[in-house]
């Protein structure tokens, strides 16, 4: 059965069809029926991409159209992804091990730094009513990195010892000693050999998220406040044509009815997860040409048993097996979801012809054209390792899978346990010049050279790093408008860090946690003395407030003096 079920994922990565969505079209358009920009799929990048613009450009009309009959249900849900923090403190697929033994740590600081921007964008909407209760959507979640055996261990502590040098990393602790372990991890020392040799790193900054949370509070806030905006569910989008006028006419499905409509766009965004790929292609711009998709799925196990829950309050990544994707990294997580503490264990990868959670089982053959065959059949030829790791995980029994969890928790006890099927996620395959089809574990913007059109492709680290991600989109689609000092004056008060770099600013660093742990409700972080008068100024400005004015002075006189007490 194994190598039938072998030959079957070679045979999906390797498939030749003809089939395209692309279309051409030679209409006109009139300025009265066209909005400014369209966006496809009711996620997290919608979501941030459109609160962005309503911000810097209230005067624009955007439209956002979901298949769905409610946003956030796809990937963006928190049962649908691993709701971590992804500010690289904990996944150890960010920092590969060299042939000379040696630990690439040059990753990490980027991914964290734009998780750092991630918390000032969320505390922009809290200050400004925009979100509401930060405990809904993050909470404090330490996260560790945890490894056992003594080739892993060194490669842990090498881990350790480059990251720690930088400022970003400076609060992360390291043990071996089982007693320090048996304080962070007790769930995950208790009843473990102990001749085994165990390692972690810890850092208290870690956090939780629920992204399918975010995503809900801030497409309720465009659609309740923002008359320009104009959300639309149970609506699928069905044609991407070129006008004659450089504009894009998008064709609707009511999904109630059967209907279909159009509007004419100058810019459409398209964020709809494993759906990016066969809309873009839909578009029929070049740029779409040079990418194919190899979808990935996920089951957890999870238990909502209060005393297994109570045993365990951090987030635990271990390190991949050979051959997985990066969303396949093993990790105990205590998570946030529905309103109740739960542990979830995973992930498992299933595979599936789908490219959503949702989706049809034709979609990873109806994306397949005659310009990434080619590069599809050599990711097949080179990537045997992953063929093979999924064929493990698809023939896995339920043995199998909590045996796995027993190395990770050793008195779990079946009967706490389920299996839940999560998100379903596409890898990017990438056709380059020098290389052939590579396939690419990260998130990529796409967008056509006018900038009209434009989609995000790949996986992780997503959610997490969304206002960073949608900051390098607006860059492509709205390079004059990103250059204004209008867009740039505000976007410093949404993220007072913004046209700076945090990496290498200890004080910078020191304080955007300090202003973002204080409005969101974590407790990672306090300012130093020094930087007590940024924080307040923070605030004030992200109110729309002159920092020093009376109005902003009797807003946080309460604040500034408890948080110089703290100090």
């Amino acid at each position: 059965m194994k190598k039938h079920l072998t030959a079957a994922l070679c045979m999906n990565l390797c498939m030749v069809s003809g089939y395209t969505l692309a279309s051409e079209s030679s209409t006109t358009t009139s300025s009265d029926d066209t909005v400014d920009v369209v966006m496809v799929g009711g996620g997290i990048m919608s979501a941030v991409l459109g609160t962005y613009l309503e911000e810097l450009q209230p005067d624009w009309k955007v439209n956002l159209y979901e298949r769905l009959d409610n946003v956030a249900e796809e990937s963006s849900n928190g049962w649908n992804n691993a709701g971590t923090g992804h500010s690289a403190f904990c996944e150890m697929n960010y920092t590969p091990q060299l042939e000379d033994g040696s630990v690439d740590v040059s990753r990490p600081p980027k991914i964290t730094e734009a998780f750092e921007i991630t918390r000032q964008f969320l505390s922009y909407q809290i200050l400004n009513g925009v979100m509401h209760d930060p405990s809904s959507f993050i909470n404090n979640t330490p996260h560790v990195s945890f490894v056992w055996g003594d080739d892993n261990v060194d490669f842990l502590r090498k881990r350790y010892e480059g990251m720690h040098q930088n400022a970003f990393y400076d609060a992360m602790e390291y043990t071996e000693d089982p007693e320090v372990l048996r304080q962070w991890v007790p769930a995950m020392m208790a009843g473990r050999d102990d001749s085994q040799h165990v390692a972690a790193t810890y850092m208290k900054a870690g956090t939780d998220a629920n992204w399918g949370e975010v995503t809900r509070q801030l497409i309720s806030a465009l659609d309740q406040k923002h008359e320009n905006f104009t959300l639309s569910t149970g609506s699928e989008v069905r044609g991407l044509d070129r006008n004659d006028d450089g504009t894009w006419k998008v064709t609707i499905a009511d999904l109630d009815n059967g209907s279909e409509h159009s509007v004419n766009a100058r810019h459409v965004f398209i964020g709809a997860g494993g759906a990016a790929l066969p809309l873009l292609q839909a578009s029929g711009i070049p740029e779409a040409e040079q990418y194919a998709g190899f979808p990935v799925g996920g089951q957890f196990l999870v238990t909502s048993n209060p005393e297994v829950v109570a045993r365990h309050d951090v987030k635990a990544y271990g390190l991949a097996a050979e051959g997985s994707p990066p969303m396949s990294v093993p990790h105990l997580d205590r998570r946030m979801l529905d309103g109740k503490p739960r542990l979830l264990f995973g992930p498992f990868a299933t595979f599936s012809t789908k490219f959503l959670k949702e989706g049809s089982w034709t979609d990873l053959f109806g994306s397949l054209t005659t310009h990434n065959t080619v590069p599809m059949m050599q990711v097949g030829m080179d990537n045997f390792n992953l063929v093979q790791y999924l064929v493990g995980q698809v023939m896995q029994s339920e043995e199998d899978r909590f045996e796995a969890l027993k190395a990770y928790f050793p008195e779990a006890k079946r009967d706490d346990w389920e299996l839940i099927t999560a998100g379903q996620r596409v890898q990017i395959i990438k056709d380059k010049d020098n290389e052939g089809g590579v396939l690419q574990f990260g998130t990529e913007v796409v967008a056509s050279e006018d900038g009209t059109m434009s989609a995000l492709l790949g996986a992780s680290p997503g959610a997490s790093t969304s206002p960073t991600i949608m900051l390098g989109l607006m860059a492509k689609i709205f390079p004059e408008e990103l250059e204004s000092n209008a867009w740039k004056s505000k976007l410093s008060r949404i993220i007072p860090s913004y046209g700076q770099t945090l990496n290498g600013n200890p004080e910078m660093i020191n304080a955007v946690r300090a202003y973002t742990s204080s409005v969101l409700e974590l407790d990672d972080t306090q300012p130093t003395a020094g930087n007590v008068g940024r924080l307040e100024t923070f605030k004030a400005r992200a109110r729309g407030q002159e920092p020093g004015s009376e109005q902003a002075d009797d807003a946080d006189s309460e604040e500034a003096t408890e948080t110089v007490e703290n100090v």
